[in-house]
């Protein structure tokens, strides 16, 4: 498991732990004051014999090189941030979807349609509502208007229908 803490505290730690060695601190007491395993500090006094300095310094940390490049994610963003119709669409939202569509199409590179929500917060886009269309507005005004009418209607004939089978 990864330590707690950035590159460079972690850095730290290990020239402190140095440091202490050079004052002639046994290594359980330079562990138990900086927090750590005294096997962690015998594995940087080797690092530090075998490679010098070199062997403490901070190093990125491991893990999958990024699928699209610095400028390509600044690419993608003010495609984003562009109407969709801009990039070739006939509708307006920006799905998960078609972003991995136009991800594959502009750049070549393939996500999965789950991640590219991490991928777009990770570059400091947030999920947007769609804007409400005339559309919207039209059915609205038929549910307020039209629809108690048609459900009035509904009930007249279930009660003409109840009535024509009773009698």
């Amino acid at each position: 498991m990864r330590p707690q803490g950035s590159p460079a505290e972690l850095e730290r730690r290990r020239m402190r732990a140095m440091d202490l060695l050079e004052r002639d601190v046994p290594v359980h007491v330079d562990a138990e004051r900086l927090g750590v395993d005294r096997r962690s500090v015998r594995r940087w006094k080797r690092a530090r014999r075998r490679r010098g300095l070199v062997g403490l310094k901070a190093r990125p940390a491991s893990g999958r090189p990024p699928k699209l490049k610095p400028g390509q994610r600044r690419a993608l963003v003010r495609a984003i941030l562009e109407r969709p119709e801009t990039a070739g669409y006939r509708t307006a939202p920006w799905t998960c979807r078609r972003t991995v569509q136009f991800v594959r199409e502009r750049f070549g590179v393939s996500y999965h349609p789950d991640h590219i929500g991490r991928l777009l917060r990770a570059c400091g886009l947030s999920p947007q509502q769609p804007q409400r269309t005339a559309k919207d507005h039209r059915v609205r005004a038929w549910m307020q208007e039209e629809w108690p009418r048609v459900k009035e209607l509904g009930r007249r004939r279930a009660w003409l229908i109840c009535l024509d089978q009773t009698g």
